[in-house]
């Protein structure tokens, strides 16, 4: 299928190039230059989706009393439902080559759309703290095998140890420098980082299937809900909270792929490749982390989920810097690609004359720290049910009413000059949108007793108890009360 492309002309674009809601970071990527083919947005999944929160995400959900098969299978379904939002929302980044907070215009309003952006962005400076917690951890460990360093527990307010906390700052640093560099290292980065640590992982699972002489036994534990087992009968209830949370874990990037579709040859290129490359890599590799930690049960005496603490156990220090390195280089792209391509563009968006993509990545950067990442992963179930399942809650109604605008309000018609003017069409009251503003906080509300009672702001006996079960289905409930809610106050308010 060939894409239908419109565009700005030169006319138009030297026009908009005065408008306080142009940049050059936000303009319109035109024809000639969208050059990602189906293998290119494939390759984009998979060096995303192979990273160190996937092998870790297993855990949780066997900590909560899956089995390994049905926790694989419960991320796999997860992905499978992203991805319907994911390449819708991608549709009008590869038609009209703009960007997600631009996208969020037609919707939210000039001036409106900041408040997606800002939403959206907030929680990818979580996810690049995580991500650069994980890869300054690495290092941390890396310095204490080879300079025979004893690890101490933390004495202090932040939770970590100085050198943990040093490691951190020396890898976010590293971060820094590749946004200076701008986004032709970060293309470099990607284009290695996924045959690099899916060659780690695959090296990893066949390590240990060797060295413990198959993969153990969390592989042939039961289910704890099965018949006579801890939780029996109670699989259901866990299992749709966990699937929300797995839904989560992409609910950032299914409003943001326009930031990469914008760059798509065709629709057909952006479907196909997002298909290919998502859920069958985040199945796979959480496999891997289920597999390798299973078999580490044997060779240690205990479950390792974190593959940087096995390859401490590594005894060939060339063996541990290699992989340590790699494992470095594979997660510095992920969060490049994944945590600051899009908050970048959603800084940008708030001040587009003076905040540049370099200077919202730098902000991001900030944010990240602030946010005190290694908290957020301290425990499973805060992972889940806390750090998921709350931002999902704010994401999923942002997905329904953007999805609810574009497709069938408009019927994927925009006027791309116009989402650059601010007294244009898209202006709505006084640059914001009071139908989108509605719709999005009827699509949080349900879930915010069910969030305050999970983080101990409020005690669920004062609840109403199907109220507070709400928050577990919080992606799901917000997305359709927003798509619903949106599409009625349209048709009752119009342009308002």
């Amino acid at each position: 299928m060939k894409s239908i492309y419109a565009e700005l002309s030169e006319l138009e674009r030297n026009e908009l190039k005065g408008s306080g809601l142009y940049n050059g970071d936000l303009a319109p990527v035109s024809a000639k230059e969208r050059k990602w083919g189906m293998f290119s947005f494939a390759a984009l999944w998979i060096s995303m989706s192979a990273c160190i929160p996937t092998y870790m995400l297993a855990s949780s959900l066997i900590g909560g009393g899956m089995n390994w098969w049905q926790a694989v299978l419960t991320i796999f379904l997860g992905n499978l439902i992203v991805l319907v939002p994911m390449t819708l929302n991608a549709h009008a980044g590869t038609r009209y080559g703009i960007p997600f907070p631009v996208y969020c215009r037609a919707a939210f309003g000039t001036n409106g759309a900041n408040i997606p952006a800002v939403l959206r962005a907030l929680v990818a400076c979580g996810w690049f703290g995580i991500q650069t917690w994980i890869g300054g951890e690495a290092i941390y460990k890396i310095c204490t095998v080879i300079f025979h360093l004893s690890i101490e527990p933390a004495s202090n307010w932040l939770g970590i140890t100085l050198g943990q906390f040093l490691c951190f700052l020396l890898f976010w640093g590293i971060n820094m420098w590749v946004i200076y560099r701008g986004i032709d290292t970060i293309r470099f980065l990607l284009n290695i980082k996924a045959p690099l640590l899916i060659t780690l992982g695959l090296l990893l699972l066949d390590w240990a299937y060797q060295a413990a002489g198959g993969f153990g036994p969390i592989l042939s534990q039961p289910s704890q809900f099965d018949p006579g087992q801890p939780q029996a009968g109670k699989f259901l209830t866990y299992f749709f909270p966990a699937l929300t949370g797995m839904v989560g874990f992409w609910a950032t990037l299914s409003l943001n792929i326009p930031d990469f579709s914008r760059y798509a040859k065709t629709q057909r290129d952006q479907v196909m490749g997002q298909v290919l490359g998502l859920p069958l890599t985040m199945a796979l590799y959480a496999f891997i982390g289920v597999a390798v930690t299973s078999a580490t049960t044997i060779i240690y005496g205990a479950p390792i989920w974190n593959p940087v603490d096995v390859l401490t156990r590594f005894e060939n220090p060339a063996v541990l810097v290699i992989a340590m390195l790699a494992l470095c280089i594979a997660t510095l792209a992920t969060n490049i690609a994944a945590n600051v391509v899009s908050p970048a563009n959603d800084f940008s968006h708030l001040a587009p004359k003076r905040i540049s993509f370099r200077v919202g990545g730098y902000i991001t950067g900030v944010i990240g720290i602030l946010m005190m990442p290694w908290k957020l992963v301290a425990n499973p179930n805060g992972y889940i049910f806390t750090w998921l399942i709350a931002y999902g809650a704010l994401l999923g109604p942002i997905g329904g009413i953007l999805i609810a605008d574009y497709f069938v309000y408009r019927r994927c018609k925009l006027d791309v000059a116009a989402l650059y003017k601010a007294k244009g069409k898209y202006r709505f009251t006084g640059g914001v949108s009071t139908v989108a503003v509605t719709a999005l906080i009827a699509g949080i509300l349900p879930s915010l007793p069910g969030f305050l009672v999970n983080v101990k702001i409020l005690d669920a006996t004062d609840i109403c108890p199907s109220l507070v079960s709400l928050y577990n289905y919080a992606w799901f409930v917000g997305f359709a009360l927003a798509f619903a809610v949106y599409l009625a106050l349209r048709k009752l308010l119009g342009a308002k």
